[in-house]
């Protein structure tokens, strides 16, 4: 009977050494199992937010290049507009000159054109050319514009010059009220010498340089 318990309590003993050793392994086995399940979840949650963020940047970069894109193309279509409007301004002074060279004063204008053509080319044998409509009005007025610039010559350095200046005869050579809109045009040297003082030239002139202000006062949000 003492055998019988003795082997009894040897039996339990190790039952519970069995019970015991099971519960720890299940316990570990949890505790690894839950601390690897955190890892991956955790692993998890980085990748989702390096996804996350990447397409967070990818679509933020698509949007500032679409919206470059936008002010680009706003920004041409602004330059356009502008442009358009500035030649239409030209079209119109140039449509004015052509008024001017209908008006009563034109041939003032004409021979202080010359005159001042004369003393830009500084030569003494210079050829004029005018429109047809014009040759009438020039060879009146070029004896007085060839004695004036003589005089300020005369006046400014105290030279006194005999220069040969005549009107050209080609009407093949005529200028053109197109390209012209009237004025004259004046060559030396056989023709390596130009001075255009048209009419259409002296807007473009101006033009250049009261662009700046012009572009202020049209487009002043450009300053």
């Amino acid at each position: 009977m003492a055998a019988t318990d003795q082997i009894r309590q040897m039996v339990n003993f190790i039952l519970q050494e069995a019970h015991e050793k099971a519960n720890e392994i299940r316990v570990k086995t949890e505790h690894d199992f839950n601390l690897e399940k955190q890892t991956l979840v955790h692993e998890a949650k980085l990748r989702i937010q390096d996804e996350f963020t990447k397409k967070e940047k990818d679509n933020e970069i698509k949007e500032r290049i679409s919206r470059s894109a936008e002010i680009g193309e706003c920004r041409v279509k602004k330059m356009r507009i502008r442009d358009e409007l500035l030649k239409n301004l030209v079209t119109e002074a140039t449509s004015k000159c052509g008024v001017v060279a209908r008006g009563s004063n034109y041939p003032q204008l004409l021979q202080k054109l010359i005159v001042q053509g004369l003393i830009k080319i500084e030569e003494n044998e210079v050829t004029i050319f005018c429109r047809a409509e014009d040759v009438a009005i020039v060879q009146k007025i070029l004896a007085p514009a060839v004695t004036e610039y003589v005089e300020i010559m005369q006046r400014e350095s105290g030279v006194t010059l005999k220069p040969v200046v005549k009107l050209n005869e080609d009407a093949s050579k005529h200028l053109s009220s197109e390209k012209s809109a009237g004025g004259v045009l004046l060559t030396a040297l056989d023709g390596r010498l130009v001075c255009d003082n048209t009419m259409k030239s002296r807007l473009a002139l101006v033009y250049e340089e009261l662009l700046p202000s012009i572009r202020a006062i049209l487009f002043p949000e450009s300053k």
